[in-house]
């Protein structure tokens, strides 16, 4: 017979392998480090320009950024501060290096998401976050599942529930049921009009007076930050079903969009959600705050079905909030919801496999263009940085052959600048974004 008593033990005889497994995975301090990328992965992987053009130009500036000499005095290492400077400061043939944003635009959104566990969504998340912060676009990443997988992978552990989605949510019924007060006090009419009230175990939490960046933490990575989950957060889904029972009126869904909406719209460039493999609470917030859809999908039959499902789900599930229309209030997306783009992307493909190849064909035959030209290839490399919570991009080459890794980033390389050209694509056509952004946006300021 087994009680909650021997699942919380199971789970503190796995809370110390985890511990074991940071020490080997990230510095001393138990906190995760970036490293330093070289001068051949900035010239030919993250600025794409001639290799002894970029020694040359940064040689004539004693200015800019020189990096770390190796001992050898072959190659020089950068940190992504100095990436950025560099970045910023120089032009390559009267060429910016510095990406792609609409002018006067918020940032961007996209939710990667599905039904099937093990489809990839954390890694997807991941990488393209990591792959965005080198292209020199500032990143928030937003860890819908209660898995937490993205956010150990970002180095964050020890989370309280207050700072995730789900003190996001419990916040947004206090202040949506205050508005919704007030209005009933501020309306005419000649009878008391009754008030909805929340228990004080919601009210008493101090959520209220949390601020917006309070829900905001740094990671490893100086252009990303993060809205992380924890296991603790698992009963969102329940807390969130009591707290519409206790204010029915409540746009549950609209919650985590009316709080990034507070963000100021220079902020960050790209927001990133990563979410759970069913749709809940906290899924569909990530839905209905996401311009760009993101579906990844192993290359199965069953995956395939799974995919399928998901669609026909979230499609109901999103016709149901329309009911909602004229409730939510000013600020957030009009109903019913409108993505900007929705996109299939296959991951743990096989290229050699035929079966992985009838199954790419058979998306694309159902999908059409909505499937992505370049999936995610399954490499040793790939499987080898999953298993130190790390992306490809964070993976030092030196630890494996070249080639192997190079594999593995072009892979990622592809998938993520298919992806960023879609974004790009769907910013222009945000409201308030300028007509002449819509076809080639501008590029993000110094």
């Amino acid at each position: 017979m087994f009680t909650h008593e021997d699942l919380a033990r199971l789970q503190a005889q796995s809370l110390k392998m985890q511990g074991w497994i940071r020490q080997q995975t990230y510095s001393p301090e138990m906190e995760k480090t970036l490293r330093r990328f070289s001068s051949w992965e900035l010239g030919e992987l993250i600025f794409k320009v001639n290799q002894s053009t970029l020694r040359g130009r940064l040689a004539a500036d004693p200015s800019l950024p020189q990096g770390q000499v190796e001992e050898d005095g072959r190659q020089r290492w950068y940190t992504l501060e100095e990436i950025n400077e560099i970045r910023r400061r120089l032009k390559i043939n009267r060429k910016s290096l510095l990406p792609a944003r609409p002018h006067g635009v918020r940032a961007i959104r996209a939710a990667v998401a599905n039904f099937k566990g093990g489809a990839g969504k954390s890694t997807v998340a991941l990488h393209f976050a990591h792959a965005a912060a080198l292209d020199g676009y500032r990143v928030l990443v937003v860890d819908f599942d209660p898995q937490a997988t993205l956010s150990h992978s970002m180095g964050l552990s020890d989370v309280a529930e207050d700072y995730t989605v789900w003190g996001i949510m419990a916040r947004d019924l206090i202040r949506e049921t205050e508005r919704m007060n007030a209005g009933l006090r501020g309306a005419e009419s000649g009878t008391a009009l009754p008030q909805r009230r929340l228990p004080a175990a919601i009210t008493d939490m101090g959520l209220d007076e949390l601020r917006t960046t309070d829900f905001i933490k740094p990671t490893s990575w100086p252009t990303i930050d993060i809205v992380p989950s924890c296991a603790n957060a698992a009963f969102v889904e329940f807390a969130s079903a009591q707290y519409r029972h206790l204010n029915p009126e409540w746009s549950f869904f609209a919650a985590v969009s009316r709080y990034l909406d507070a963000l100021p719209d220079d902020a960050y460039d790209i927001i990133l959600f990563d979410c759970p493999p069913a749709i809940g609470y906290q899924s569909m917030n990530a839905v209905f705050a996401a311009d760009v859809l993101y579906i990844p999908s192993g290359p199965g039959y069953w995956e395939y079905d799974s995919t399928t499902s998901f669609v026909g789900q979230l499609a109901e599930a999103l016709g149901d909030l329309s009911q909602f229309e004229g409730v939510v209030p000013a600020g957030t997306l009009k109903l019913p919801k409108v993505f900007h783009d929705i996109r299939f992307l296959i991951t743990r493909y096989e290229p050699n496999n035929d079966l992985h190849r009838a199954m790419l064909e058979a998306f694309r035959k159902v999908f059409g263009d909505r499937v992505t030209s370049n999936p995610i290839e399954m490499t040793r490399a790939v499987e080898q940085s999953g298993r130190f919570l790390a992306s490809i991009y964070e993976t030092d080459y030196r630890e494996m052959t070249r080639e192997t890794w190079r594999r593995a980033r072009t892979s990622f390389d592809k998938a993520y600048e298919e992806f960023r050209d879609h974004l790009v694509e769907a910013w222009g056509r945000l409201d308030g974004a300028p007509a002449s952004t819509a076809g080639a946006p501008e590029e993000i300021e110094a």
